[in-house]
């Protein structure tokens, strides 16, 4: 099952790229401004702290008192930075928790670095620096003096500027990725617009106009599917146009044929008239001869009139002569012309019907002539109706049709058994019997002809009509 539609993909593929790639480069951008915006900060709280001690050499007492560690303070306070100063165990007066100084940052103060850390106390960032101030002995050696200096300087202007960026970068991400919708849409227009095009073209095609066609737009891949398709169909017109006229050129040859035959036969029936009156008393070899030729020509003469009949339905020529019967009294009288009114078990109810009379008595005639040739007896009609539909069931108790030969019993010409060549019928009956039925249309519904086997044994044929046909039903 499909989950989504090529639209939906190119705009999920162009959603995702557009997405990765802002994040991406907003991330990136914003990792790199974020270290520059840290690392200038750091640096000048850094300069600026050493800076201000430098001014305090030379010392006026190597071993300050709280008051001096104050005025060494006092002298790199800013607004911005909180100090204190560290001698030993001394310090000046604090303006901030001293727990805040990382007890690995003093250690690295201790052995005469100068280092800073970013911390977050209460969520606050800030930046922590120590600096140790370092004394140049007469040896030119220069050591740490033991006075450290820290300082605590407040990063929240940095971490809005820092803010705004990430705002900025996810106002970028968005505009990036409503640019790649809309572009999204755009190539989705584009490709789906030719992929349309074919798609209704191969429906119009299969529906049966052959001369549909695409337009042919620039040299891209759809463009070489949609000159393909154009070629195919052009192709398959004329493979189906001389079909066509094969087909026509044989159904005027049946037809033709048929009716050429007509006349030569017409004449002829009279002799085997004759013949069948005269054999019983003509010696036994000409007697079997001349019944034969009789047999032959009646049988050359029910194909011929097959034919013809085939021939109208192919040209479209069969029409219906519609009469309002009881289609009860119409089956019976199909039986009783025949001479099986004693053979057939019948249960007719009244049921009136706008039918073609004539129609109805071939097809009936042949489902039941069938059964009593094919099948074994008992044969049943039975006659069914409701608002819309009446049914004529045929069912023998014969072995029923066999599961290969069910699907072409309506197929002209076709034989059960292929190694017989001669039979008493055409091989047309059926295919005629739903012809007829089908020429039955009330606009709506179309009659038809079912075969199927009993599950208990026997064939059974269907015929079903709509109740109410209509003239045209055949066009």
């Amino acid at each position: 099952m499909r989950l989504f539609g090529l639209r939906t993909r190119l705009l999920l593929a162009f959603a995702l790229l557009s997405v990765v790639t802002a994040a991406a480069v907003a991330g990136v951008s914003y990792v790199q401004a974020r270290n520059l915006v840290l690392q200038q900060s750091q640096d000048a709280s850094v300069r600026a702290t050493t800076t201000r001690l430098e001014a305090l050499y030379p010392l006026r007492n190597p071993a300050p008192g709280p008051a001096e560690l104050g005025e060494i303070a006092d002298v790199v306070r800013d607004r911005n930075t909180s100090v204190v100063a560290f001698y030993g165990e001394e310090h000046s007066r604090a303006d901030f928790p001293l727990e805040l100084i990382p007890a690995d940052l003093r250690w690295e103060v201790d052995r005469g670095r100068i280092v800073w850390q970013r911390i977050r106390p209460h969520g606050v960032p800030v930046l922590v620096t120590g600096v140790p101030l370092l004394i140049v002995h007469p040896d030119g050696s220069v050591r740490p003096s033991g006075i450290q200096v820290y300082t605590v300087r407040d990063l929240m202007a940095e971490q809005e500027s820092i803010d705004q960026l990430a705002n900025r970068s996810w106002i970028l991400g968005g505009v990036a990725l409503g640019l790649a919708i809309v572009l999204a849409l755009l190539a989705a227009r584009g490709v789906l617009r030719p992929v349309r095009e074919l798609s209704d073209a191969a429906q119009r095609l299969g529906g049966g106009d052959l001369e549909t066609r695409i337009s042919v737009r620039g040299n891209d891949e759809l463009a070489q599917v949609a000159r393909t398709f154009n070629d195919t169909a052009a192709e398959l017109e004329r493979h189906v146009t001389q079909l066509r006229e094969m087909k026509a050129e044989a159904q005027r040859f049946v037809a033709d044929v048929s009716h050429e035959l007509r006349t030569p036969l017409a004449a002829v029936t009279p002799v085997t008239d004759i013949l069948d009156e005269d054999a019983d008393r003509l010696p036994d070899e000409l007697g079997a001869a001349a019944r034969l030729v009789s047999q032959e020509i009646h049988n050359l003469g029910r194909l011929v009139n097959d034919l013809i009949e085939i021939s109208r339905f192919d040209s479209g020529t069969a029409a219906l002569t519609l009469d309002e019967v009881d289609l009860a009294a119409l089956v019976r009288a199909t039986l009783r012309t025949r001479g099986w009114s004693d053979q057939v078990e019948a249960d007719l109810p009244e049921v009136t019907a706008v039918v073609d009379p004539r129609r109805v008595d071939v097809v009936v005639a042949n489902l039941v002539g069938n059964a009593l040739r094919h099948g074994a007896a008992p044969v049943s009609v039975r006659l069914r109706a409701d608002q819309d539909w009446a049914s004529v069931e045929v069912r023998d108790s014969g072995p029923g049709l066999d599961p290969e030969v069910l699907p072409h019993v309506f197929s002209r010409f076709y034989k059960a058994d292929v190694a017989r060549t001669r039979s008493e019928g055409s091989g047309l009956g059926l295919a005629i019997a739903r012809e007829n039925a089908a020429l039955h249309s009330d606009g709506e519904r179309r009659g038809d002809l079912f075969a199927a086997n009993d599950p208990a044994g026997g064939a059974v044929f269907t015929l079903r009509l709509p109740r109410r046909a209509r003239d045209g039903g055949g066009e």
